[in-house]
């Protein structure tokens, strides 16, 4: 019996295989931000044209919107210039000096720009999930380096570490 590339005529569709990216793990403030960020992105790897496409999806809900994502070329070594999607094709800046460094900005057509604090990929849970918790709040007025920097000296990061 010679293979076949065409599916079997009875295959339903829960039979067919397809991956794709898990959805963002992802905080954003509620309303509006009073603070230096919006909330917070923890992508699950440092491979942006794996990572960028789901973010997108749930920030940007237009299919054809023009987006450009501006990011640290220190944080996301080899970043393309341009990430094909699925219905649009995000352009990607690099920031320039001065910049923070753990921070995505993406300029949405349709919904405006988000600036995110990008937690890194290997920060482990405990320490992910409070940094996202802080760059949520309204209230935060910390930068993602001083909230980064606090996390990493086992401080509490947000509003509340900053008083002590």
């Amino acid at each position: 019996m010679e293979p076949s590339s065409a599916p079997a005529e009875d295959a339903s569709g829960a039979d067919a295989h397809s991956y794709r990216m898990p959805l963002p793990r992802l905080t954003l403030t509620p309303d509006v931000s009073h603070g230096p960020l919006d909330g917070a992105w923890w992508p699950r790897c440092d491979a942006l044209e794996l990572e960028l496409p789901s973010l997108v999806d749930l920030l940007e809900p237009e299919p054809g919107a023009v987006i450009r994502v501006t990011v640290d070329p220190a944080g996301w070594p080899g970043a393309p210039h341009t990430v094909m999607a699925p219905g649009r094709v995000i352009a990607v800046e690099p920031t320039g000096p001065g910049s923070d460094a753990h921070v995505i900005t993406l300029d949405c057509a349709a919904v405006g720009r988000w600036v995110l604090l990008v937690v890194p990929p290997e920060e482990p849970a405990g320490t992910a999930v409070r940094l996202l918790a802080a760059a949520a709040d309204p209230e935060n007025p910390l930068t993602a380096a001083s909230m980064l920097a606090l996390a990493d000296a086992g401080r509490p990061v947000g509003a509340a570490g900053e008083a002590e």
